[in-house]
């Protein structure tokens, strides 16, 4: 299972990198839509005024993947994770912890191109398919 980070999916949209041709060779039960990612596409588009084609472009994308919650679990290995890396002086930003988390609890793994951020939560799984 994989879960798709929100800049992953913005550059899907957009057309650019690999993230297309990664996505398309998929199936639609290996791809998962961590619902902080549904949130913070939905506001960008809100933020920027997307016009009814942009909505419905995104709605068609994140219908098609399967709903990863946020929930009891994911908040549980939130909070865990959060304590550690503060110990360490390592956090990370808050939506970002959250997406962690819930690829940790679903047993996915994240793709992102933001290395820098997910690469100091331990046992989380990275990919980039962007290049």
């Amino acid at each position: 299972m994989y879960a798709l980070d929100t800049n992953t999916l913005s550059y899907f949209l957009r057309g650019e990198g690999e993230v297309a041709r990664r996505l398309n060779a998929a199936t639609a039960d290996q791809l998962g839509l961590p619902s902080v990612v549904a949130y913070e596409l939905r506001y960008g588009l809100n933020r920027i005024g997307a016009g009814p084609r942009r909505q419905a472009e995104l709605n068609q994308l994140l219908g098609a993947l399967k709903p990863l919650p946020f929930d009891a679990d994911a908040a549980e290995i939130a909070a865990q994770i959060r304590v550690e890396l503060e110990r360490r002086g390592e956090s990370i930003g808050n939506f970002d912890l959250m997406i962690a988390a819930t690829a940790l609890a679903h047993h996915a793994i994240l793709v992102t191109r933001n290395r820098r951020e997910f690469e100091r939560v331990p046992l989380l799984q990275l990919e980039d398919w962007f290049g």
